[in-house]
Formats: C-alpha cells, structure tokens, sequence
C-alpha cells in the first residue's frame, strides 16, 4: 500500500455534498477521488471503468438507489472488489442489515464527521495512520 493512493468513487446525488467530500479528500496525501456519481447507474459505470479501492456510497439515489447498487455488485466479476462505505440518512434497521448483508463493511448515518469517514476509509484498506500524517 505505501507509495500508492487509495482510489475511491463518491456515489451520491447530492452535488453540494459530493463536492465538500471531493474537496476535503482531495486535501488527504494518500487518498484520491477518481470519479463522482449522481445516481446508481453512473457509480456502477464509474466501478467498472475506475476499479476504485473504496467506494462510497449513498443509500437514496435516483434512478437506481444504493441497495441496487449493492445487489448488482454481488453478481459483478471483480478482479479485487472495491470495499464499499454506506453513508445515509436513512436509520431504518431493515435498510442498514440489507447494505451489511450485501456487502457493505460500514454504514454511516448523515451528518457525520468528514474526518471520521477519512478514518474508516484509512480502516478498512489497513493504512498505518503513522503513513498518513502530513
């Protein structure tokens, strides 16, 4: 992992938002974005195109939502599956266990800490925060 950035997507339809996460990310040295999605379809297209490390992913979006999303990638070949983080504002139960059993590692409720996510994402492709700091 070292000498090598984490490749994510950011799939949500929320541009305001997509742009904060893109620009807060875009300041981290190990982490880059390589493609932002409005809905369901373009992340799967982005997925496909980009092979990205992580993706993040929102539960709410039109077209085809993130549940779909998650259920087309568990038919999906993947050479290395991306890990995907779920980020909603949706707190039903039935919703967070569906994106776990579909294969999501977290699910972060909105609002959340920008700095959080950054951490989990670190988490999950088991980057030494020592390697990170500025």
């Amino acid at each position: 992992m070292k000498g090598s950035k984490i490749n994510i997507i950011i799939a949500d339809d929320n541009k305001d938002f997509s742009n904060i996460l893109n620009d807060y990310i875009s300041m981290q040295k190990d982490i880059v974005v390589t493609g932002i999605a409005a809905n369901g379809v373009e992340a799967l297209d982005l997925i496909q195109e980009k092979k990205p490390d992580v993706v993040i992913l929102d539960i709410d979006m039109p077209i085809m939502d993130g549940l779909e999303v998650l259920e087309r990638l568990t038919t999906m070949n993947f050479d290395i599956k991306p890990h995907i983080l779920v980020l909603s504002a949706v707190a039903k139960k039935t919703t967070t266990q569906k994106s776990l059993a579909l294969g999501a590692d977290y699910y972060i409720l909105k609002p959340f800490s920008i700095e959080t996510l950054v951490k989990k994402i670190r988490q999950i492709m088991n980057v030494d925060i020592c390697d990170t700091v500025m």
